[in-house]
């Protein structure tokens, strides 16, 4: 599938308006928790993939998958940790405490590329990572005397942590000339996360009602969206996939406000104007720099 930029634009939007339904759509579950949650979200997107890739990329990306390497395997624990955790850290605390932190990916990705790769940050890097440690400081700050919630947050941190791995780990393969194909490697991660989650998940307590929400987040929120990304990071810049990913975090704040009652706390909203707008301003200086 060819994208034009303009197309792929709208693509992406689309892309970040299906990632956000997750928070609203896990509060509507009746009866389902935690690490069931997580399986079955893993298990619909397994199985939604193993579908939709072979349309893509033919029957040969499971020749890829059999023939993976280590890079490949690794990305796909990455993913892995990045599905598990995110479901999880929304059973835990509000939706707006997880988008919030998942927020800090780019930041914590410079900083391990700076730190494994030799990639240099630049001034406005460090000056935006610096007002985004201050936000993140201040939401959790908010959050000491509420133990679950805080520790809904640190979960939530594991997903940009391991977003910054997986990119850490692509980038180092493609300049030791083994590009990692990301599409099949989701597929991996959600294998992965179905199996590492299944034996946490028993006894099963969800009903149909949750089976078929779940189902609904395995394709629309996470299979599908997923695949577009990926068509979509291969037209677009890195700082317009950054700017463009950040419209999840509103879309999904937006969506768990009206759908779902969550009203954000006051220091989520102060400590998230600060993480998004330094990520904002740091995009938009090296975008206007690199032109």
């Amino acid at each position: 599938m060819k994208l034009t930029h303009s197309r792929a634009v709208v693509v992406m939007i689309l892309v970040t308006l299906m990632w956000s339904i997750a928070g609203v759509v896990t509060r509507q579950l009746e009866a389902a928790r935690s690490f069931e949650v997580t399986f079955w979200r893993s298990f619909f997107t397994l199985a939604s993939l193993l579908v939709i890739l072979p349309f893509f990329q033919g029957r040969a990306v499971f020749r890829k998958i059999r023939n993976a390497g280590k890079a490949l395997w690794l990305s796909g624990v990455c993913w892995s940790v990045m599905f598990t955790a995110f479901m999880v850290a929304l059973t835990l605390t509000t939706v707006a405490n997880v988008l919030v932190t998942m927020a800090l990916g780019p930041f914590i990705t410079a900083l391990m590329a700076r730190v494994f790769i030799g990639h240099r940050i630049p001034v406005r890097t460090w000056v935006a990572i610096a007002l985004a440690s201050a936000g993140i400081a201040w939401m959790y700050g908010g959050q000491m005397d509420l133990g679950g919630q805080l520790a809904g947050t640190l979960v939530a941190l594991m997903v940009p942590l391991a977003g910054a791995c997986n990119w850490t780990v692509v980038q180092h393969s493609g300049a030791h000339g083994q590009k990692i194909d990301l599409v099949p490697a989701v597929l991996m991660g959600a294998a992965l996360s179905s199996l590492a989650t299944l034996p946490l998940a028993f006894p099963f307590s969800a009903t149909p009602h949750d089976i078929g929400l779940l189902a609904v987040l395995g394709l629309f929120q996470l299979a599908i969206p997923c695949v577009l990304a990926v068509l979509c990071a291969g037209v677009l810049k890195a700082p317009e996939v950054a700017l463009l990913a950040l419209l999840e975090v509103i879309f999904g704040i937006l969506l768990a406000w009206l759908g779902a009652g969550e009203v954000p706390g006051s220091s989520v909203l102060t400590g998230g104007s600060l993480v998004i707008g330094a990520l904002v301003v740091n995009e938009l200086i090296g975008w206007r720099q690199r032109a």
